[in-house]
């Protein structure tokens, strides 16, 4: 297979491909009907437009638009027409608009083409005034509306060649849904289903047409009758697919006031995906494969189940009913009810009505599972898995209980449902689902047993108390649209750490929510991110909401919030919001509404909106000068030498926390100032050696010293490190590393900080600094840079060789200890350490003569499993123990080593075997590919098999999903290349709606930009002082 093309055998590219404005954010003027020129380009030379570009509409103004952007790019869609046309791919080579050919004079057009074209002008320019100038008409989403007067509204075609009443993604509010009555029956043999809905409605307009959401599903009976009457009457409906809508036009008008019952019966595939109502199995101690069916709506595919209003404010009740085989279970949101016997010989499962909420957290289940059970206060908490697991559960019951007491007090408000169930799905694409009172999780993130290390531990619990805090935030208050949605992430992420530091201290989660806020901080530095709050549109643009800043940043910016304010404080403020908003939809100016009631230290709400309405955060410089010192803050921006990017629009209120050499004990000396202005001036004594800005990281913003003052900090580091906390020596760390790829200080200083490094014991800043020195590592290895490659590696092992030869085999019982040698190790066999490597080798050739009689340790199994693969022959063995493994912590450390392997062949099958769902499940594609892409052997043949197989893996991962961005940065985020840069554009901007659209693209472009300039600033500084 041939990994990648060069620039020479590179195919002509069409005009939309690629452009150095490649990613602007919303072009002016979007060109829906450009077709592509035929010619070869070079790559600036092509137009990338998104999705959700604003289309400007020749003769309207901008600010005469609608605020809801996605109706303009409907309308222009359904127009199928481009209002602005700037291709030139239409002109002809004879085009008078052409350049000129040399030694010819310029032809003037005959007077018979000139009358012609008058005439055409003339008629066109009438057309546009006679409705321009219209009297009292005004040109909007809904077409032209005129006193006494109509005219017809611009409709898109609807699948069967009919007008579709509707021009907008988002639905109508003419009606709304009340409740759901809803009977499901799948079959696990013809991996189909049937359903039946009925749905009450209330109307808030008077129509004739009502409008919900349908996708894949085969409609063949719709019917519709005022509530309490006996007669439905027949309806039919109309369909538009590509916004997965369906219109029921009734036979009579729906009045204002009323409420209507609208039933539909239907029928549809169980899906293949991992999304809507889909298939599942696994194969039990006997070999034998076990079929079962789940779901997984959030955010767009409860439609794929059933008809329905599928958007978050649209919240109502649900009646579900589960026909079902007697060998199988069904489970559902609300407690079962009752079970009769239908027709068929089918029983049916009846649960009881459930309480207000959206579509997108209902979920219902139909297995054969297995489950144990406890009650805690009234709430019977119960954990299912496949029968031959259900062993490996115990934890996540003990656990689910202790959170769910906690959460009751912390929101003083008890979880309102009498059951919840967690339950272990063998095929699934997330971590977990807060399926309210029906928690769905991907194995790994349920199951822990004494093969497991407390590494697995700790995230088992951290996915827990995520899914938990759902229940409060989520699913009794909802975020009104996608938009806000890390109302709904940010607050359970922050709310995972914040338990689990109360209930579980000994799991340390503090280290991991401090490593967190540096991952969203890289995230956030690139100009390709985007605000917390941010408008969303498409389906795809729905599904990138899920990404680092609606989790990672929401959560780093409410530690902020809460250290600025008191605990006490924050705690009423978050209750206020519950209890105001309960069974409702929010956005975010409600929580600060809420905060805001309890504290007078700030105007919460104006210092909030200006971390939640702008992307990126702050870099803050520190310029001393005696007791002076100049505080100026800017955008911390990640930008390529000579873009068109700008920061100096952006100002934040930063709450700045600070320490200084005479006062350095952070709980009695933190001194705060709220830096409103781009500038401001603070006094320190004389005296003061150093400072120290950001303490312990609680805030979202990164600090540059100075020269000088970079000198002093080093040189504290240097010969008293513990005097400042380690959490603050890791983001010295992390900013230190960050200032050089902004250009602001030099290689030679990043490398004279991490001198220190040799006496540092403490787990983050080994961590960080390893995470930072391993990807310069790795981006001069794929460069192909031996020698320089050679002498970092050294440079490494030397910072560390201490603590590596310090790190035990054995097990050890800290937490902490185990991260820190896990990572320790890791790298240091990764680099053929010698040691490291026959330590490694004989606990793994030990394992493969009597698997049954060694236990390696759980952390260190990825490392081991590793090294007996690259140097011992143990592909084989280590398969085969995946294979037959039952432990899901085990098989996913087993699955990194494999896809660690040199050997190309195996790569190759590894990732094909994934994608087909044979041996590996499809859901582990994406640890595989960004696995293999960190090593040099496989990283081309990773990012090969994505060019290849990529309309195969959008069949199985959504556009806009997790997995596909992480598919897409672990295969090319380690590119340092032109050539690298101009394949990845030339690939993703052929896609067209199939992926060209998408940020995680613009990430990896502009990732890729980044790292061909830092190599060519640092390479040769670099090799000078290594």
């Amino acid at each position: 297979m041939e990994s990648f093309q060069s620039l020479s055998e590179c195919a002509s590219l069409p005009r939309n491909m690629i452009e150095n404005s490649m990613f602007e954010e919303e072009p002016d003027v979007v060109d829906l009907a450009k077709e592509p020129t035929t010619y070869p380009l070079e790559p600036d030379d092509v137009v990338y437009e998104p999705r959700s570009s604003r289309l400007l509409v020749r003769g309207l103004g901008e600010n005469e638009l609608d605020e809801e952007e996605e109706d303009y790019e409907s309308s222009a869609r359904l127009l199928g027409m481009s209002f602005m046309n700037r291709s030139s791919s239409l002109r002809s080579n004879s085009s008078p608009y052409g350049g000129q050919v040399a030694g010819r004079a310029c032809s003037f057009p005959s007077a018979r083409s000139l009358l012609v074209g008058a005439f055409v002008l003339v008629v066109v320019a009438s057309v546009a005034m006679v409705i321009y100038f219209l009297p009292k008409c005004t040109f909007t989403k809904e077409g032209c509306h005129k006193a006494n007067q109509s005219m017809a509204l611009i409709y898109p075609i609807a699948s069967k060649g009919q007008l579709f009443p509707w021009t907008s993604m988002r639905l109508p509010r003419a009606v709304s849904p009340v409740h759901y009555d809803l009977t499901l029956q799948p079959n696990l043999t013809t991996m189909k289903f049937t359903g039946s809905v009925t749905i009450t409605v209330k109307v808030n307009e008077d129509t004739k047409n009502v409008v919900l959401h349908s996708s894949g599903l085969d409609i063949s009976k719709i019917s519709i009758r005022p509530v309490k009457e006996n007669q439905p009457k027949p309806a039919q409906y109309v369909e538009y697919h590509p916004w997965q809508q369906i219109a029921v036009q009734c036979p009579e008008t729906l009045q204002k006031g009323r409420s209507y019952d609208l039933k539909l019966e239907y029928s549809a595939n169980l899906s293949d995906s991992y999304y809507g109502f889909y298939k599942s199995s696994y194969r039990d101690k006997d070999g034998e494969q076990r079929w079962l069916a789940a779901t997984q709506f959030e955010p767009l595919a409860a439609r794929m189940a059933f008809p329905c209003f599928d958007e978050p404010a649209f919240k109502a009740t649900f009646l579900i009913k589960i026909n079902r085989d007697k060998e199988y279970i069904s489970l559902s949101n609300m407690p079962k009810n009752k079970t009769i016997l239908v027709s068929g010989g089918f029983y049916q499962d009846v649960f009881d009505k459930s309480v207000t909420m959206s579509t997108y957290l209902v979920a219902f289940i139909v297995a054969d599972f297995k489950n144990i059970s406890m009650e805690a206060n009234g709430t019977l908490v119960s954990v299912y898995a496949v029968p031959d697991k259900l062993d490996q559960v115990n934890h996540a019951l003990e656990t689910a209980i202790k959170l769910l007491d906690f959460y009751n007090c912390y929101f003083q408000m008890p979880y309102p449902l009498q059951k919840l169930d967690l339950v272990a799905i063998p095929d699934f694409q997330a971590g977990a689902m807060e399926n309210w009172g029906l928690i769905t999780f991907r194995e790994t993130s349920l199951m822990y047993d004494n093969t497991s290390s407390l590494l697995d531990k700790q995230l088992v619990t951290i996915v827990i108390a995520h899914e938990l805090a759902h229940q409060w935030f989520g699913n009794l208050v909802t975020m009104e649209w996608w938009n806000d949605l890390w109302l709904n992430e940010g607050f359970a992420t922050f709310m995972e750490y914040m338990s689990i530091e109360r209930i579980f201290p000994d799991l340390n989660v503090g280290d991991d929510f401090l490593a967190m806020r540096f991952r969203a901080m890289g995230k956030d530095s690139l100009n390709s991110s985007h605000p917390i709050t941010n408008q969303v549109a498409t389906a795809e643009q729905v599904e990138e909401m899920f990404d680092s800043v609606s989790y990672e940043k929401g959560a780093s910016i409410l530690l902020m919030l809460k250290s600025l304010l008191t605990e006490e404080q924050f705690q009423k403020g978050v209750v206020h919001y519950l209890r105001q908003h309960k069974n409702a939809n929010t956005q975010s100016e409600d929580l600060w509404a809420s905060m805001s009631q309890f504290t007078k230290k700030a105007n919460i709400t104006e210092l909030m909106k200006s971390w939640t309405l702008q992307k990126g955060f702050p870099l803050v410089t520190v310029t001393r000068n005696g007791t002076k010192m100049t505080l100026q803050q800017e955008r911390f921006l990640l930008s390529v030498a000579n873009s068109s990017s700008s920061s100096s629009s952006y100002l934040w209120q930063v709450p700045l926390t600070s320490i200084n050499s005479s006062c350095s004990n952070a709980s009695s000396c933190k001194s705060v100032i709220l830096l409103k202005e781009q500038s401001a001036t603070i006094y320190v004594p004389e005296e003061v050696q150093w400072v120290k800005f950001n303490i312990d990281m609680e805030g979202f913003y990164m600090v540059h010293y100075g020269e000088d003052g970079w000198r002093d900090l080093i040189i504290l580091l240097k010969s008293n490190h513990s005097a400042l906390s380690y959490q603050d020596r890791a983001s010295l760390i992390s900013d230190i590393f960050g200032l050089a790829r902004l250009g602001k200080v030099s290689i030679q200083q990043v490398l004279n900080l991490t001198c220190y490094l040799v006496n540092e014991t403490s787990t983050p800043p080994v961590t960080e600094a390893l995470l930072q020195l391993n990807h310069i590592y790795r981006l001069l290895d794929k460069r192909g840079l031996l020698q320089l490659t050679a002498r970092m590696k050294a440079y490494i092992l030397e910072l560390f060789e201490k603590l590596i030869a310090n790190q035990s085999w054995n097990e050890e019982v800290s937490i902490t200890q185990q991260k820190l040698r896990s990572s320790l190790l890791g790298t240091a066999c990764s680099y053929n350490h010698e040691i490291c490597i026959e330590k490694a080798k004989n606990i793994f050739l030990n394992w493969t003569k009597s698997p049954a009689n060694v236990s390696i340790p759980a952390d260190l199994m990825r490392t081991v499993f590793t090294v007996g693969i690259r140097h011992c022959d143990g592909w084989d063995s280590v398969l085969v123990a995946y294979s037959n493994s039952s432990f899901e912590a085990e098989r996913e450390k087993m699955l990194q080593a494999l896809a660690s392997s040199a050997d190309i062949r195996k790569l190759i099958w590894l990732m094909q075997t994934s994608l087909n769902g044979e041996d590996v499940r499809t859901q582990e594609l994406p640890l595989i590919l960004t696995t293999i892409s960190k090593n040099f052997e496989g990283h081309l043949y990773a990012w090969g098999f994505v060019k290849e197989n990529w309309d195969k893996i959008i069949k199985k991962f959504n556009l806009g999903s997790f997995a596909i961005h992480n598919i897409v940065m672990g295969t090319t985020s380690e590119f340092s290349t032109q050539a690298h840069l101009f394949e990845v554009k030339n690939f993703f901007g052929s896609l067209k709606d199939k992926g060209s659209q998408l940020r995680s693209v613009r990430e990896a472009v502009e990732t890729i930009q980044l790292n061909i300039q830092w190599m060519d600033r640092n390479v040769e500084a670099l090799s000078h002082s290594l």
